[in-house]
């Protein structure tokens, strides 16, 4: 990505995606923000440009940044993985039992790392931790186990 001063009007933002696609986007002193896409022919030629308000290009920050794909996801890494808080609903299978009785890491290589109840945290729960209806738990794997976790959490 490079940048380009814009006296007067803020600063400009060029990036050429992987796909080789040209965009930049003009930061204006006053918060607005416009996004130019550049014709995939002709990258010196404008195919659009959108003028977005402060509001909305907080919106699109949101969207497009990484914690926000998923209400529920705290991380990433290069490494692959992610942490993520499932919340065990009242109904759940496993309201009541025992933390080891759902092979969590054994099914799916992701590790319930925290409970979070009421206004308590406990950290690295036991295998005889007894799970209760409403309790968040922090899990932490690949993607795909991660969403093992959740389906297994889930039954009810």
């Amino acid at each position: 990505m490079s940048t380009t001063p814009l006296p007067g009007i803020g600063v400009q933002y060029d990036l050429t995606t992987r796909e080789h696609r040209h965009l930049s986007v003009i930061a204006h002193r006053d918060g607005a923000r416009t996004v130019n896409v550049y014709r995939a022919d002709d990258p010196d030629a404008c195919a659009q440009s959108m003028h977005l308000t402060e509001p909305e290009t907080t919106s699109l920050i949101n969207a497009l940044s990484p914690a926000h794909r998923s209400p529920n996801l705290l991380s990433t890494t290069e490494l692959g993985l992610v942490a993520e808080r499932i919340k065990l609903s009242s109904v759940s299978y496993w309201n009541g039992r025992l933390l080891g009785e759902t092979r969590m890491r054994t099914d799916t290589g992701a590790s319930i790392v925290a409970a979070l109840r009421r206004a308590e945290a406990i950290p690295s729960p036991a295998p005889d931790f007894r799970l209760a209806g409403g309790d968040t738990l922090i899990v932490i794997g690949t993607r795909e186990g991660v969403e093992a976790a959740a389906a297994i959490l889930g039954r009810e």
